[in-house]
Order: structure tokens, then C-alpha cells, then sequence
């Protein structure tokens, strides 16, 4: 299997180019998402990045967001070409020199603290809309699918949640709730449907992974996977979450503090962050027993670390 996708890595940048292959290898436990390769003819090396041929959209997206994120003066990937050959949806990318974040020899609380910097200029990036498919590249407008139960916005997100709390809730049955822990969160649902947020273009995966730092200690960012949402909370409870699941990615707490300086905000200014990461984890659940019944257990799991925390 490996070999045949460094071979149609080889192809896709050998017919772009126009260059013979001199070598060819796969990239292997960074990508979570698509297979990654990386592709040298004479005069040029290249990172060509493959996945289903029904992830295109997600390619465009991640053009759009690299070109925005460049004009406020975040380095990011060159984008060369984006297409599909043999059912399989690409990207070719110009190859940058240096080192995956969590090899980086900088402290890593240095490259928090830049991604802190990263996180407010993305979000002073204009958008319109709520959620992850970008349906206007043009006038930057976002979408999230209507599905039973909501309508796509963000009210209706919240609605959703609010209208899943009931007497018969599963998650009840999981031992993820009691029925007086339900009403409690059905309290703090209502009061993040009247919160007065902000809405910006996030980032989706800020993490050391998806960073090069090269020979200038310059932080290259990398691997979109990019939502309009509430901010700066959306990214937060990102961090938060994958610091819960104790990923090698995720932020020590002297990590945290340094992106938090970076981006210029105080804990005390996100006092709904741990409403929303509870939002995210019964809402992430909820999918899971609809869509993913393998994933319900870690879900559970995870969301019952949050309610943990919550009380606490």
C-alpha cells in the first residue's frame, strides 16, 4: 500500500512539473488525515498530499485559508496545485526546510507563544457565516450543514444541545450525566445561546505538529483544518481538549501560558471556555452514537472527563 501512494505521488508531481523523478519517500506519523509524500525532481522538491477524491473541498479550503493567513504575515506552505488523479484528491505544496515542531531544537513554549501571535492575526481574518464548509471564497463565507434537529447556525447548534437534554437522553444512560447534572447543563446551554460572542476564522488543529520551524527559527503553519466559529474560544477549547486527552501534540501548562501571552488574552477574559468545551464533547458524542457507534466509548470518555472538570 505504501508503495503505490509514493507512486502516485510521483506521478501527480512528475505530470505537474514536468520533470523526471529522481526520489520519492512517504511521510509517516505526521499526517493524521491525508497520506503525505514528498517528491524531488533536479530543480524542485515538492510535498504532495493525497486523501479521497471526496476531500477536494477540503484542499480548496486549505488554499484559501494559507493565501488569508500569508496576507497577515503568517508564513504558510506554497500551494502549486490542487486536483484529482485516479479517484484521489491532491495537493501539491512547495517542500519547506526544517523541523517538525515537536522535533524543533527552539523551547517549545517559544513556538506556543508564536502560534499565540498566529492565532489573533487568523482571527482578524474577514469571514462571514458559521462553520467548516467554505461556500464563497470569494467574500469568504462559511457554511455548516443543516441536520435533524438544526439548521446550521450557530442558535441552531446550541438549540440542538439544548432540545438532546432530556428525561430518555442516552447520554444519560452511559453514565455520562445524571438527570440533575442534565438540568444544570441545559442552564449553561441557554446562557451561551444569549452570549454575545465573536465570530472568526479558526486555525481547527493549532498544534506543534502541524509546524517547521526552519534554519531562521521562523514558525512555518501548516495542515488547515479550518471552521468559522466563536472566538477566541473555538481555538482554546481545541488546546484544552487535546491537553485532556494528553496527546504529545497538545500544551503543557507553561506551554498554555505562553500562547495565551501570545495572543494577548487572560484566562479571566474566557470564563465560557469550559461551557464550550463541554458543548463540543456531549455535541462530538452525540455524533458519534448517530454516525460512529466505535467511537462512542472514547467520547464518552472524553466528555466525562470535562463534566470531571466542570465540577471541580
Amino acid at each position: 500500500m505504501e508503495g503505490s501512494i509514493v507512486l502516485l505521488a510521483e506521478r501527480i508531481a512528475g505530470n505537474f512539473l514536468l520533470e523526471q523523478v529522481k526520489t520519492s519517500y512517504q511521510i509517516i506519523g505526521k499526517g493524521v488525515t491525508n497520506q503525505v509524500c514528498v517528491v524531488e525532481t533536479e530543480s524542485r522538491k515538492v510535498v504532495v498530499r493525497m486523501n479521497d477524491k471526496d476531500t477536494l473541498p477540503s484542499f480548496i479550503k486549505e488554499k484559501w485559508c494559507i493565501e488569508q493567513a500569508a496576507a497577515v504575515g503568517i508564513p504558510g506552505p506554497e500551494v502549486l496545485s490542487i486536483g484529482i488523479a485516479d479517484e484521489t484528491a491532491y495537493m501539491i505544496q512547495a517542500f519547506i526546510d526544517g523541523n517538525n515542531g515537536l522535533d524543533s531544537t527552539v523551547p517549545k513554549s517559544d513556538i506556543w507563544r508564536q502560534l499565540g501571535e498566529y492565532a489573533r492575526l487568523i482571527h482578524s481574518i474577514p469571514v462571514k457565516g458559521y462553520g467548516e464548509n467554505l461556500i464563497d471564497p470569494v467574500h469568504g463565507e462559511f457554511q455548516s450543514p443543516p441536520h435533524a434537529g438544526s439548521d446550521g447556525s450557530w442558535q441552531g447548534y446550541v438549540q440542538y444541545n439544548i432540545d438532546s437534554l432530556t428525561e430518555h437522553d442516552r447520554l444519560i444512560e452511559l453514565g455520562v450525566l445524571t438527570q440533575l447534572e442534565s438540568q444544570r447543563v441545559r442552564k449553561r446551554f441557554e446562557n451561551l445561546k444569549s452570549t454575545p460572542f465573536r465570530f472568526g476564522l479558526n486555525h481547527g488543529d493549532i498544534s506543534l505538529k502541524n509546524t517547521i520551524v526552519n534554519q531562521a527559527n521562523q514558525v512555518i503553519l501548516l495542515d488547515w483544518n479550518a471552521e468559522v466559529s466563536v472566538i477566541p474560544f473555538a481555538t482554546v477549547t481545541q488546546l484544552m481538549h487535546y491537553q485532556i486527552l494528553g496527546l504529545e501534540e497538545s500544551a503543557s501548562a507553561e506551554e498554555f501560558k505562553a500562547f495565551m501571552d501570545g495572543y494577548g488574552i487572560s484566562e479571566k477574559d474566557l470564563s465560557e471556555t469550559r461551557h464550550l468545551l463541554l458543548l463540543r464533547a456531549l455535541d462530538n458524542l452525540r455524533w458519534a452514537i448517530d454516525r460512529s457507534p466505535d467511537l462512542i466509548e472514547p467520547y464518552a470518555a472524553f466528555a466525562k472527563q470535562v463534566i470531571d472538570m466542570i465540577r471541580s
